[in-house]
This record gives C-alpha cells, structure tokens and sequence, in this order.
C-alpha cells in the first residue's frame, strides 16, 4: 500500500497495536536516482502489510529489471480489493480499525453471499478516501458442507488472502491477451461454468447489459457476468 510515509505508518500502526515485522528500510535507485521506503506490519497470522512511499516508480522494487520488448499490463490497471479470510471476523476487524484507523465501508452475512451448502460473513474495511478495500470473510457453519472459508483456513494452516481483485477497464481485451499465454506457462485459470450457466445469463442480468457477441465472448473467455441495484 503506498502512503505519503512508510516510516511514519510503521510507527503509527505499532503505536495502535499493530505487530511489527519489518522497521522502516530504503532502497535506492542508481539508475533513475530515486528511493523507495519500505516496512512491514502483520496482517494476519504469517500474512503482512508492506507501506511503500518515495519517488520510485519503476517495476517491483529498486534492483528490479524491467524485461525488453514486454508491454505489460494485459489492460490491468490497479488492485480494486484484497479480501482476506480469518477465524474470527470481528477480531480480524478490531484489529484493522485501531491499528490503521480503517473503517467499516459494508458488511455481508451469509444470507447475502450464502447457498445452501455454503457460507461466510463479510465485512469490507476502507481506508479514509475508500480507495483502498480490504474485505475479511469468516466460515459460518451449520451447513450440509464445510464452509468454503474453514476449508481455506484448514488448508492455509490459518488466516491469509484469499484473492486479489483485479481492475481492467475491458476484461475481454484482458482476458483474450492473458489467454494467449495460458499454454506456455504464462497463466493457470480456474474451470469455467457449465452450459447451463451461461444459457442463464441474459436472463438473470438483462438481455440488453451487453451486446450479442459479448455474451458469446463470456462463454468463449470463461467469464462470469452478474449485476446488482448498483449496475
């Protein structure tokens, strides 16, 4: 997460009860003559949040080598969130809201996100400006199937992300130019949906949210495509 200082959030963020895990370090850039200022407080469990601030922009970190004749981004643009699953949800929480002063932006419970087989609360926690999003997710139980959630947590030996989401101004564009690399080793994707699945979709989210060939491309490209009271 980049803010105006590292060094100055280390200290905050130990000051409120954040655990410390890396003090404040720079690394400079001979090339452009630039630095980076970076540190490191705990997350959750073996999971840590890096500060980054300074006038370093290249890739990665100073020391790091852009590669010739790559263009890059696939039309990624920035992270849009980071979602975490824990335990405990309103210790996870507490825990972001007195050490970093995030706060609460919204919160769902497993009769929003939940089947009947699955479930999980959520609560999603903001920075001031509410561009910087990290929900938490816990298991609920009492399902036919183990959570999705304690599944993770079992598996993970404990708390950690669970995914990053990705924003991409044309996610067919992105998608079609990361698929091109999937063979060679570039990219791993999860199964898509059934037939069935995609025969429902202009039916559940309008027939006119996207043009004919965009609902063939879902299906050729593996997307989902949903939509709320938001859009």
């Amino acid at each position: 997460i980049r803010v105006a200082d590292a060094a100055e959030a280390f200290d905050i963020a130990t000051r409120n009860g954040a655990t410390g895990v890396q003090p404040p370090y720079t690394v400079n850039d001979e090339e452009t003559k630039t630095s980076l200022t970076i540190s490191e407080i705990k997350l959750f469990d073996d999971t840590v949040i890096r500060w980054v601030s300074g006038s370093y922009e290249g890739p990665g970190i100073p020391g790091y080598t852009r590669v010739k004749n790559f263009e890059g981004t696939y039309g990624l643009r920035r992270i849009d969130h980071c979602v975490s699953n824990v335990p405990n949800l309103f210790d996870a929480t507490d825990y972001l809201s007195k050490s970093i002063g995030f706060h609460e932006f919204s919160e769902f419970t497993a009769e929003d996100v939940g089947t009947v087989d699955s479930g999980l609360n959520s609560m999603v926690m903001a920075s001031n400006n509410e561009f910087v999003l990290l929900p938490v997710n816990e298991p609920t139980f009492g399902t036919k199937r183990k959570s999705q959630i304690e599944t993770y947590l079992d598996n993970n030996n404990g708390a950690g992300v669970q995914h990053l989401a990705l924003k991409t101004d044309d996610i067919f564009v992105t998608m079609r130019e990361m698929r091109k690399r999937s063979m060679i080793g570039g990219f791993e994707f999860m199964p898509q949906p059934s037939d069935s699945y995609y025969e429902k979709v202009p039916g559940r989210i309008g027939k006119d949210t996207l043009t004919e060939e965009q609902f063939k491309e879902l299906k050729e490209l593996g997307l989902l495509a949903d939509r709320d009271d938001q859009g």
